[in-house]
């Protein structure tokens, strides 16, 4: 499961890198950390603590201001 998640991810990073700017798939790409922290709070309800607040919300402004347009 996790091998097949990691190969889709690949897939879809490599057609974002040739259909758009790499800048923006890079930008997006470097999201993946937010991701577990957006999922565990969606889904299981954990607890979020206000560095983590600050981080995701730091990852939100620094991704707006990094894609062009």
């Amino acid at each position: 499961m996790i091998g097949a998640g990691a190969a889709l991810g690949l897939i879809l990073y490599l057609l974002a890198a040739q259909r758009q700017l790499p800048a923006v798939a890079v930008v997006l790409a470097s999201l993946c950390p937010a991701l577990p922290v957006v999922l565990g709070v969606a889904l299981l309800r954990e607890p979020v603590t206000r560095r983590q607040v600050a981080g995701l919300l730091g990852a939100g402004a620094a991704t707006v201001l990094l894609t062009p347009g």
